[in-house]
C-alpha cells in the first residue's frame, strides 16, 4: 500500500520560505494522500470548479494556450471518474468566481467583466443574472447562512453581496487590504475566511463576520505578508467535514519568476492554528479543489512552473483527509 507523502520530510525552514508561511510546530503530524482520477477534455487554467447537489462538479470558463478566454463548461462524474460536456456560458469569463446557491443553481460572477450568470443543472444551460457594483478579475467568492454570496477583493479592498431573491448586487464591508488571486470558504460557523493571494502589508488571512458585514485578523500566528513575494498566491482553500480548511498549492515569489509548490496545509478554525498535511503529487497554481460527498477533495487543472516555463494541466487528483 502506498504510503503518504510526508510534509515533515521537507525541511521545515525551507518549507517556510516556500510557502512563506512561519513553519508548524515539529510535532505535527503529516497525513492524507492523493491519487490520479480521469482528465478534462479540454485544458483550462484560470476556470472554476462547483460541486453540485447531485455530486458532480461543474468546471468552467477559464483559458487554454491561444485562447483568451473559454466559455466552454463540462461536468466530472465521481462514480465514473470521468468528465462529460454540458452547456457554454453566455460570456467569457476568466479568473471568475463561481458559488453553488441553496436553489442548487451556480452563480459565476466577473473575471474580466461586471457581468454575472446562473447555471441551471436541471437544464445543463446558463443565463444572465444582475451585474456587480464593482469590476472584479480573481475574486473570490463565499455563499453565507441566509443564502446570499460573499463576493471580495479582485484587486480591490472593497466587497459585495449578490441577493439571489432579487438578482441584485449591494456592498458590504471592506478588508483590511486589497487582495487578488486569494481564495474564500465559509466556516461552519457562518463566518467566511479568505486566505493568501497578493496583499503586501496585510494579514495572510482575514475573517468576514456575516453578522456585521466586518473583517478580521486570522493569520493565527503565521507570518505577515511584507512583499508580494513573500505570500502565497493561486492555491486552493477547501473546507473539509471535519471543520478544517485545505489550502494546497500554489505559487511564490514575482510574477516574472514564479514557483509552484506541491505543499497543502490545515487550518483550525477553533484553535487558529495551521499544520501540515500530504503534499500533492504534481506541484501546481491556479488549480481548483472541490470538497465530494465521500469527504474526499477533488483537484484539478492548473499550472506547473518549471525552469521559468509554464505547463498548463489536465491532471486531476484526490485528497483523503
Amino acid at each position: 500500500m502506498n504510503r503518504p507523502r510526508l510534509f515533515h520530510a521537507v525541511p521545515l525552514a525551507a518549507l517556510a520560505l516556500a510557502v512563506g508561511f512561519a513553519a508548524a510546530p515539529a510535532s505535527a503530524a503529516a497525513s492524507g494522500t492523493f491519487t490520479v482520477t480521469g482528465s478534462m477534455s479540454t485544458v483550462r487554467t484560470n476556470d472554476t470548479a462547483t460541486l453540485l447537489q447531485n455530486g458532480e462538479v461543474l468546471v468552467a470558463g477559464g483559458a487554454f494556450g491561444g485562447t483568451p478566454t473559454l466559455t466552454s463548461a463540462e461536468l466530472y462524474n465521481p462514480a465514473t471518474g470521468k468528465f462529460g460536456a454540458t452547456g457554454s456560458m453566455v460570456g467569457q469569463h476568466v479568473f471568475q468566481t463561481a458559488t453553488l446557491l441553496n436553489n442548487g443553481q451556480v452563480l459565476v460572477a466577473g473575471g474580466g467583466t461586471t457581468a454575472a450568470e446562473l447555471y441551471n443543472p436541471a437544464t445543463g444551460t446558463f443565463t444572465r443574472t444582475g451585474s456587480m457594483t464593482t469590476g472584479r478579475v480573481q475574486a473570490s467568492a463565499a455563499l453565507l447562512g441566509n443564502g446570499q454570496v460573499l463576493i471580495a477583493g479582485g484587486g480591490t479592498s472593497t466587497a459585495e453581496l449578490y441577493n439571489p431573491a432579487k438578482g441584485k448586487f449591494t456592498a458590504t464591508g471592506s478588508m483590511d487590504v486589497g487582495r487578488r488571486q486569494s481564495n474564500a470558504v465559509t466556516l461552519q460557523d457562518g463566518d467566511v475566511l479568505v486566505t493568501s493571494g497578493i496583499a503586501a502589508g496585510g494579514p495572510f488571512a482575514e475573517v468576514y463576520h456575516a453578522a456585521t458585514g466586518t473583517w478580521s485578523d486570522a493569520t493565527g500566528g503565521l507570518a505577515t505578508c511584507l512583499a508580494v513575494q513573500d505570500c502565497r498566491f493561486y492555491s486552493s482553500e477547501t473546507l473539509l467535514a471535519n471543520g478544517n480548511v485545505l489550502v494546497a498549492g500554489g505559487m511564490t515569489g514575482l510574477a516574472s519568476n514564479p514557483s509552484t509548490t506541491t505543499a497543502a496545509m490545515l487550518y483550525n478554525p477553533a484553535t487558529n492554528a495551521w499544520t501540515a498535511t500530504g503534499a500533492m503529487n504534481t506541484d501546481r497554481g491556479q488549480q481548483t479543489a472541490t470538497l465530494l460527498n465521500n469527504g474526499q477533495v477533488l483537484v484539478t487543472g492548473g499550472i506547473s512552473f518549471h525552469k521559468h516555463r509554464a505547463i498548463e494541466l489536465a491532471s486531476a487528483e484526490l485528497y483523503t483527509p
